[in-house]
């Protein structure tokens, strides 16, 4: 680890969307390549049991920002907000002397479009206003949601170009530019891309990788319907899987291949960037993240998409590389989660701890030296469209408990069932086991305030967003470039000519 008295090392995070782990060549898989990744496993640490908090894209990504769960902080859905008075970690580096800037998709909604960062180079992928909020009381659930089945239909899967490349392209493009430019003071960088989130559409190269490569596909129990928890149901309502056939081997070979596809093609921009940090002499002293912000169950229990706190969705790859190298090409299974990544962050920063304000996670730097801690948990809270009913997932040892707000509960033992098939929360011998992690949701959360305070948000944001319409306002971020003061043009562009 840094040592105490030495200089305070850059740091590069790099995530994906909506990417499990579960397909990664760094994490085992047979087909998928990821050199790059694997790579960066050699020199750091790969944790085996990594949850997202939250498993949609903006709450996951704000406790992420925050070291918070998302219902702390009012964040439940695709449209909300975080307040700007909580702080993140671009906020403490940059108190700590960092030059913190963001590349790519962070989905900020609302008018705050920086939460401390000092530079985004980009513009976002999605809105930032409140239009990506639902009413939970609609008949027609159709009406409220994307066509989510769409995406994972085999005619639409193949190879192309899309809005979300080009945005990775710029986001890539972007970062490299970053990073080749000089420093005067440590970097925090953040560069986030879109892929291999839906659609599954990639570039002709990477699609052609897995020509005629073996995609393996899930396989169903004849009663799988009567498996679904209640939670499920909603979900699957919400993604359109109730009303079309997603499970068909045709379908799914082609979400995988194009899934496959965008998982190198995320993996080589991986290896692009740690060429560069190598080109520009920043190895031996760069931090490297590199996580996602939920994974997609892409038919697993015939399901699709994230909103489950199964593990295809629940789980997300998360390597740690320090300038050390410490413990390279270790792994960890305890329980984390990406609420842990803002602590560790603010240790590697130096950040002192009596300065640190509300936050849930542990830093990540003990277990990386071998330390465990067996009573280790990692919480993940899912309460919005689809739902709406207060959701949390408990993961500790060999458990997964699932709580659902006025339905039946869920317990697994992933050792034993790891495609959590058979819920164990009505087996008397479990009973004890039940109760212990009922206790541990009930003393980490108000459930109770959890569903009012979405519908209180939901009822906000639809005078917001109707008044903003009127007015034709837009929070989306506007990058700024001056294209006088580019390349060598001006005098203020001579500090970046190499001699």
């Amino acid at each position: 680890m840094p040592d105490a008295e030495g200089s305070t090392p850059n740091i590069l995070v790099i995530m994906a969307d909506q990417l499990t782990p579960f397909l990664l060549g760094a994490y085992g898989h047979p087909v998928v390549e990821t050199p790059n990744l694997d790579r960066l496993c050699r020199r750091g640490v790969r944790f085996d049991a990594a949850y997202s908090p939250c498993p949609i894209c903006v709450p996951a990504r704000a406790s992420f920002m925050t070291g918070r769960y998302a219902s702390r902080i009012g964040c439940h859905d695709n449209g909300d907000s975080f307040p700007s008075l909580t702080p993140t970690f671009a906020h403490y580096l940059t108190n700590q002397g960092y030059d913190t800037t963001l590349s790519g998709k962070m989905h900020f909604v609302g008018p705050d479009q920086l939460h401390g960062f000092r530079h985004r180079l980009t513009t976002d992928v999605y809105p930032a206003t409140y239009d990506w909020s639902y009413d939970p009381i609609a008949e027609d659930v159709a009406d409220l949601a994307f066509d989510f089945h769409k995406q994972y239909q085999a005619e639409n899967i193949g190879p192309g170009w899309t809005l979300e490349l080009q945005f990775d392209e710029e986001t890539h493009y972007r970062s490299l530019e970053y990073l080749r430019q000089p420093h005067d003071k440590p970097f925090l960088l953040v560069t986030s891309f879109t892929s291999p989130h839906p659609p599954f559409i990639a570039p002709r190269a990477f699609w052609a990788l897995y020509e005629g490569a073996e995609i393996g596909v899930p396989s169903y129990p004849t009663d799988m319907a009567e498996t679904y928890s209640a939670m499920d149901r909603a979900i699957n309502r919400w993604h359109g899987v109730d009303r079309n056939d997603v499970t068909s081997r045709h379908h799914l070979q082609a979400v995988r291949r194009g899934y496959y596809a965008l998982i190198s093609y995320l993996d080589r921009k991986v290896g692009e960037l740690l060429d560069v940090l190598d080109e520009q002499g920043f190895s031996d002293n760069t931090a490297i993240v590199f996580t996602a912000d939920h994974g997609d169950m892409l038919g697993e229990k015939g399901m699709i998409q994230k909103r489950s706190f199964y593990e295809w969705s629940a789980r997300v790859p998360l390597i740690v590389a320090l300038p050390d190298r410490t413990s390279a090409g270790a792994t960890v299974d305890q329980p984390v989660s990406l609420i842990d990544v803002m602590p560790t962050l603010l240790d590697l920063a130096k950040t002192p701890h009596a300065g640190r304000l509300n936050m849930e996670g542990e830093s990540l730097l003990t277990l990386m030296t071998g330390q465990v801690d067996a009573n280790r948990q990692a919480i993940s809270e899912y309460h919005a469209e689809g739902v709406f009913r207060a959701c949390v997932m408990v993961r500790q040892g060999r458990h997964k408990y699932i709580f659902i707000e006025d339905a039946a509960p869920q317990l697994f033992d992933l050792e034993t069932d790891p495609g959590e098939w058979n819920n164990l929360a009505e087996n008397p011998e479990c009973a004890e086991l039940v109760r212990r992690f009922e206790k541990m949701v009930a003393d980490r959360f108000d459930i109770d305030a959890i569903s009012p305070a979405i519908t209180e948000n939901l009822r906000r944001k639809k005078v917001i967003r109707a008044a903003m319409h009127a007015n034709g306002t837009s929070w989306d971020y506007q990058p700024r470039f001056d294209a006088a003061q580019q390349y060598m043009r001006t005098d203020a562009t001579k500090k970046y000519l190499r001699t």
